[in-house]
């Protein structure tokens, strides 16, 4: 029997974007260019959950605006239900967003401080013509309620909600055209800790519920763990490593992955903090070094890994990794591989 199909298929995609030279305006003939997404591959099953993690300006991001065409895409597709998406074809662009959603990071940025909570999702609903106009303050109702709102909230503004009720809104407001898919963006970053565990125990509960698909972008590796069932890693705009989050967590494979993972606080306060296992700054994204970009910071680097082109993603164990060698388990910085 053939696998079915994924809902979400990106394959290769390229962002890249233009920046001006140093003193010249902006396109001129200094202008230079960052590929903030470096060809990116990635899958998702329908109901199914992938976490994105990697340091601020890594383009994970950029990645989630790609995939729902917020942002022009230079190279490679991406492939929704089966079916190609592109702006060129409006009616393909049109027809992801009438299944997918995006929650992003700041809940009053998000929201038109001059609209009402309700009116925020109704006009989502008017937009894609799901109900009679009739019909619409019923669903909105009903939309608040299914976030834990009350429908009295639909006549607030944002700046009479808090944050936690706010990103709710933004919530509601994506499930209104009754998505597939949700990219929820650094969601719960600008909330308190006993808010961010409601908003994602809500995620967590609408996601089995509706059996959405979740794509969930974050630079918090113990809610990923958490809330995805797989884990993608990227660094400087490409994925180095990716596998089911267990696995990933328990059993990195890529250098870059291990570094991160020893970056997480322990709270045991008698246990001595992890040596840095990172030496250097990342390169300039305008700048990248030759090989694997990762090789000026790495622990294991050898002549190989600054040579030819970046290092693709190939199978090792359950994970897929952008690595010359199959690392020891539990390697410390300093040993060979």
């Amino acid at each position: 029997m053939n696998a079915p199909l994924p809902l979400l298929a990106v394959e290769d995609l390229v962002v890249r974007f233009r920046v001006s030279g140093m003193g010249l305006p902006f396109g001129g003939l200094g202008a230079r260019h960052v590929n903030a997404v470096n060809g990116v591959t990635l899958s998702l099953a329908p109901g199914d959950t992938l976490g994105i993690v990697g340091e601020s300006g890594c383009g994970k991001s950029t990645l989630g605006r790609a995939i729902l065409n917020l942002v022009e895409v230079q190279g490679g597709e991406v492939r929704f239900d089966g079916s190609p998406v592109s702006a060129r074809d409006r009616a393909s662009v049109a027809k992801l967003r009438s299944q997918a959603a995006m929650v992003f990071q700041d809940p009053y940025a998000s929201l038109n401080p001059r609209i009402r909570a309700g009116e925020a999702i109704a006009e989502v609903l008017r937009v894609h013509g799901r109900m009679s106009a009739g019909a619409i303050p019923a669903r909105v109702a009903e939309l608040l309620e299914l976030v834990g709102l009350s429908p009295d909230l639909a006549a607030r503004r944002p700046h009479q909600l808090s944050g936690g009720q706010c990103q709710r809104v933004g919530i509601a407001r994506a499930l209104a055209v009754e998505p597939r898919l949700i990219i929820a963006d650094e969601c719960v970053a600008a909330l308190d800790v006993s808010i961010q565990a409601q908003i994602l125990n809500l995620l967590m509960e609408l996601q089995r519920k509706m059996n959405l698909a979740l794509i969930f972008i974050s630079h918090d590796l113990g809610v990923v763990r958490h809330l995805c069932r797989q884990v993608s890693v990227m660094y400087l705009g490409r994925i180095v490593e990716h596998g089911p989050t267990e696995d990933v967590f328990l059993a990195p494979k890529h250098p870059y992955t291990r570094a991160l993972l020893a970056a997480v606080p322990d709270i045991d306060p008698d246990r001595p903090l992890a040596p840095a296992s990172l030496r250097g700054e990342p390169p300039s994204p305008m700048d990248l070094p030759p090989g694997c970009p990762f090789h000026p910071r790495c622990p294991h680097a050898q002549e190989i890994c600054a040579q030819g082109a970046a290092p693709m993603l190939r199978p090792l164990a359950q994970s897929r990794v952008a690595c010359h060698f199959d690392l020891p388990p539990n390697a410390q910085q300093g040993e060979e591989p």
